[in-house]
């Protein structure tokens, strides 16, 4: 699979480390019960389709990307650089 990094180019999924869902980024509170902790850090969707997924451009420019694929065909549609993380004040 190739990932469309918007700085580097058309590039190897290799360089890059999945991060996940890139709609869940909500971490649960530091007060949240042991099941919650647990949900959150061990059970995760696995949907057929397309999907919006955050990825680490690791061995690369080490930007962050949002990249819309299909789950089913491994087609990448898009990819482009995360602007503004959920949660960061601004």
């Amino acid at each position: 699979m190739r990932i469309p990094c918007p700085i580097c180019g058309d590039r190897d999924r290799r360089e890059f480390y999945y991060v996940g869902d890139a709609q869940i980024i909500d971490r649960p509170s530091p007060e949240a019960s042991e099941d919650i902790w647990n949900d959150y850090l061990h059970n995760r969707d696995n949907p057929a389709g397309v999907t919006k997924d955050l990825w680490y451009h690791e061995n690369g420019c080490n930007s962050w990307l949002v990249v819309t694929r299909n789950t089913t065909t491994h087609e990448v549609q898009h990819a482009e650089l995360v602007t503004k993380l959920k949660g960061d004040g601004s």
